[in-house]
This record gives C-alpha cells, structure tokens and sequence, in this order.
C-alpha cells in the first residue's frame, strides 16, 4: 500500500523518475527491480553542472562525477539477490472480457430467476422498483465497488487484503465463513436442477397429469400441503383446476425435497441416494472447472454467462404469444403505491440487492485480485450492477407471461400459481411449462439454464474460498499437484456436509441456511468493511489508489469517485444499519 511503502525519487535536472514498491512483491525481488529499472532508466553524465538530487538532497560532485573519486580496482558486478524462494506469481485473467464474464454470471444467478419476480409483485408491483434502486445506488454499487477496488489493488484473497489495516483481519475471515455455507446449499440447488433436467427427457413429463404414474394423483379429491398445511382440491384432469399444481406438488415434494416425510430439522431422515449422484456429479463438475483456477473458469463462462440470457429471451418471446400472459405482466408491475410506507418492502429490497449482487461473500474480492493493476475498476463495476439488475427486471417478464398463461388456463387468479423460492423453480414454473406445446424441450432449455445460473454463481463463492486459503498458503500454488489435492478435498468436504441437506428432511436445514444463516451476516460484514476502509484505512487514500489503478482515468471517473465517497462515509453505513 502507498502509504506503507518506500520510494527512491531521483532527478536529473528538470527530469524525475520514482521507484516505488509495489505490495505484491517480496522484498528481495522489489530491490532488484528497482535497482534494475534505476540502472535503464537512469543514465548520469560523465561531467555536468546539473544538480542531481535524490529524494530531494543534492548528490556531492564526487557521487556525479566519476573522474573526481580515486580509482579502485575494478570488480565484476555482483549478482543479482536471489528471489524470494516462497514467492509464487499470481494467475491474472487471459482478458478483460473473462473477468466481465465471471463478474456477470457471478450476480446473475438463481435469485434473479426465482426470487426477484416474486418479490416485485408481493411488494407492490412496479413500485417495489423506487426502493430497490434506492438501495441499488446507495448501497448496492458502492459497496460493489469497493469490494472490486479492494481485491484489484492488493491482489490478494479476502483475508491477506487486509494487510492495509490488520485489525479488520477478521472482515476476512467472516467472509470465508459465509462464503462456505453459501457453497454448501448452493450446489444442492444444482443437484435439484440435474434430477429435473434428467426427468425432462422423459415424454410425458414425469410431473404432467399425462404420466401414467399421475393418473392416480390427478384422480384424487384432496391432497394434504405437509409444508404449508393447507388442503388442496383437485378434480379430474379433463376439467383441470388445480390438479397439475396437485401432482407437481407432491411429485417434486415426495421424490426431491422429501418434506412428505419428514417433521422437522430434528428429523432427518434417510439419504435420497437419487440426489446423493447428482450432488457427486455436481461437485465433480465443479471440480474439473475449477481444477486450473481462472485460467479454466474463465474460458467456461463465455457458455455458462451468455447462454441464460439466451433461455431468457426465448422464453420472453414464447410467453408473449401465449394467451393469458398479459394478465401475467400486469400482475408483476400493477402498482400497490401504500406499500411504500411498510418497513417490510425496503428490508426486501436491502436483501435482494445483497442476494442478486453478491456483496460481502469474497467472491467478487477474489476474482478482482487477479486483474491487471491498471483495469478500469470503476466501468467494470457500473456495467456489471446494470447488467445485473436489468437481468433481474427482464426476467420477471419470463416468469409472469408464462405464469399469467397457466391462470388463464386454469381460470383462477396468477397469485394463487405464483410462488418463490424452489416453488417457484422448481413447481410452479415447471408445471407451466408442462401445459406448453412440446413441454420437454421447454423444460430441458429451463433446467439447463438454472444449472448454468447456479455453476457460475457457485464458481465466485469458490474461488473466494480457494483464494483465501492459496494467499495464506502459498506453497499450494507452487505444484499443481498439491493445488488439485487441496481443490479435491474442499470439494469432497462440501460433498459429505451437503448430504445433509438431501435427506427427507434436508429442506428444512436448506431454509435454515438460506434465510438467517447468510442475510444477516453479510450486512455485518459490509457494514464493518465500509467503515473500516472509510475511517481507518481512509477514504481520501482509497480514492487515491483507485485513481492510480486507472492510469488514463477519464474526467467522469474522477467526479464519480466524489458521489462514491459520500456513500461509502455517510450514506451506505447508515441505510446498512438502519436495515
């Protein structure tokens, strides 16, 4: 860091260079540099009048002139210290498209699909839009990119970053924390999303009233909801109302989520080894794209990041030629312009901004450590957080049209066949589909693109981890052997405690998790990450590095780090507080 660091300023007349040590650098490889780019750089003339200063003091006539010193015998030149033999170079990102790429499918993930949709239409429709940028330009970028700055100029993982200030260490390591329990449910998700995806190649599908397996479910009058304890009525599936949701409910209930069989989280219950082989298949997924870090992640997300949108504007245009689906859209955005003053909707749009940006887990810090140290940090960050968030508002067009289609069908109103959450993903929406023309290609592309939101999101919290621990250990990095042992027991780790939560009763510990065990946490954690950089490391010296990471920086890069300042000493910790 700058201010911690030493610098050789020398002149020559009107001409200045300065040597500055750089923080990711050993001291025995920084001396050498030095001296090297000192003996390019800088060449003294043999006889001059010129006062030649070093750091500001006149070097004697004898340092500048040569011929003025006695003569000595002549040596050969020393060699070159030796480098610091536990120092192992940093991958850096194969272009700035990779790190793009990994940034975006990073924050667009799951909770844009299943969670954002449904949180705009419980909290007022269009009107739930005023807190959610609210809190997307007062606390949602700010924190993005302080987090990117961070990670971009230490260049270094979530833990050894904070080497500017080690009394905020444990901002780090709180960071690592929640980034496991996210690792820990997020690829059950995906385990859930290769079950369904392998059931979509079935024709009927196995969750449609036209599976013969159904035939008795759809005939049935009640169904007992153990999630909820309501009673469900259904009729005959010629005069269908509710009886798709009906078999949907119990087949996804029964054969995945398993809640039919259990009571509670003291009641686990057995293993669904069905779910146990996707859960291995998941994690060896990630494993071999995770086995060469950045240099294999970042070629896979130029599929995993642009095939979803992709799914998506398929699926807009497919929901708009469907009857119903206005009254589908209307039911999204309809504003509810009372619901401004419940406390309860600016929480939900806090949370969602936390959840869909994916501030405070590391993620973001890790993948930003190894770009280059002249990136543009700050248009990184403007275009990843629209991105993001306009992918959030698109894709609850996707949801509603073809949700508002499946109300039309029925003939009852779109809030009783909306849901959230893996009801929403993984009941309602695949029942909707079930009702489309040539439904199993529908559901292949749907599931396929919840694995792609979910593998890239799940390669962020993972490289937060891997980069912690490889910062602290750096020897890791040095044989590639004992970099895929490490990555292979992390991952296997993950495996044993995910079985956990693919158990009868495993979705009650996944609710656990993902309701109090990640929200609260990382408000804590960026609450204390912005006061800490804001008032003891200090906000002038962050603004100073960022603009020294942008060499050309633009005269708006300059003028936007004012409003980015305020936020990050006034507005962000106060409205973080306050939520």
């Amino acid at each position: 860091w700058p201010h911690a660091c030493s610098s050789v300023v020398v002149t020559v007349g009107d001409d200045c260079c300065a040597l500055v040590w750089m923080p990711h650098l050993s001291v025995t490889q920084q001396s050498h540099n030095s001296l090297q780019r000192l003996r390019n750089i800088v060449t003294f003339p043999a006889v001059s009048d010129t006062p030649i200063s070093l750091n500001g003091f006149n070097l004697a006539h004898d340092v500048i002139d040569p011929s003025s010193r006695p003569s000595f015998e002549s040596h050969p030149p020393s060699p070159a210290p030796p480098a610091d033999a536990d120092f192992v170079p940093r991958e850096q990102w194969g272009g700035k498209y990779e790190f793009l790429l990994s940034c975006m499918g990073y924050s667009v993930g799951l909770g844009n699909v299943w969670r954002f949709p449904y949180l705009c239409y419980r909290n007022g429709g269009g009107v739930f839009l005023i807190p959610y940028f609210i809190m997307l330009i007062f606390t949602g970028v700010p924190l993005f990119l302080m987090e990117l700055s961070l990670g971009q100029y230490g260049a270094a993982g979530p833990i050894t970053v904070w080497k500017c200030c080690p009394l905020l260490k444990g901002i780090g390591i709180g960071m690592l924390c929640v980034s496991t329990l996210v690792c820990l449910y997020y690829n059950v998700i995906i385990a859930w999303t290769f079950f369904y995806l392998g059931s979509s190649f079935q024709s009927p599908l196995p969750w449609s009233c036209d599976a013969p397996a159904n035939a008795y479910l759809c005939g049935n009058n009640t169904i007992q909801n153990n999630l909820s304890g309501n009673t469900l009525t259904s009729v005959p599936c010629s005069h269908s109302l509710l009886t798709g949701h009906v078999c949907l409910f119990v087949c996804s209930s029964d054969r995945v989520l398993g809640v039919v069989n259990s009571q509670g989280l003291d009641d686990p219950g057995p293993v669904r080894w069905p779910l146990a082989l996707c859960l291995l298949a998941a994690w060896i997924i990630i494993f071999f794209c995770m086995l060469k870090g950045i240099r294999s992640s970042g070629k896979v997300v130029y599929v995993t990041a642009t095939f979803p949108y992709f799914v998506l504007i398929v699926l807009i245009i497919r929901g708009a030629t469907l009857e119903g689906s206005l009254q589908g859209v209307a039911f999204y955005l309809t504003p509810d312009w009372g619901r401004l003053a419940s406390a309860q909707v600016w929480n939900d749009a806090a949370s969602q901004i936390f959840y869909s940006l994916g501030i405070g887990v590391g993620g973001l810090l890790s993948m930003a450590s190894y770009n280059k140290f002249d990136n543009n940090v700050i248009r990184d960050c403007l275009v990843i957080t629209i991105g993001n968030c306009s992918t959030s508002f698109f894709a609850g067009f996707a949801i509603f049209s073809i949700l508002g289609h499946m109300a039309w069908r029925k003939g009852v109103p779109v809030g009783e066949v909306a849901d959230t959450g893996p009801g929403l993903a993984f009941v309602a929406y695949p029942e909707a589909l079930a009702l489309l023309p040539g439904s199993v290609f529908w559901s292949i592309l749907f599931f396929l693109m919840l694995f792609m939101l979910g593998v890239d999101t799940l390669f962020g919290n993972m490289e937060g981890i891997t980069t912690a621990v490889l910062d602290e250990f750096p020897q890791l990095r040095a044989s590639m052997k004992q970099k895929s042992l490490f990555l292979g027991l992390l991952c296997f780790g993950f495996y044993l405690m995910g079985l956990l939560l693919i158990t009868d009763g495993g979705i009650y510990w996944f609710t656990l998790i993902d309701s109090f065990a990640t929200s609260f946490g990382l408000i804590i954690i960026t609450l204390f990450m912005c006061l800490g950089i804001s008032f003891f490391y200090g906000v002038n010296q962050f603004c100073q590095d960022i603009i020294d990471m942008i060499c050309l920086c633009p005269p708006w890069c300059s003028k936007v780090l004012l409003y980015f300042k305020a936020c990050w000493v006034f507005c962000t910790p106060f409205l973080l507080m306050v939520s």
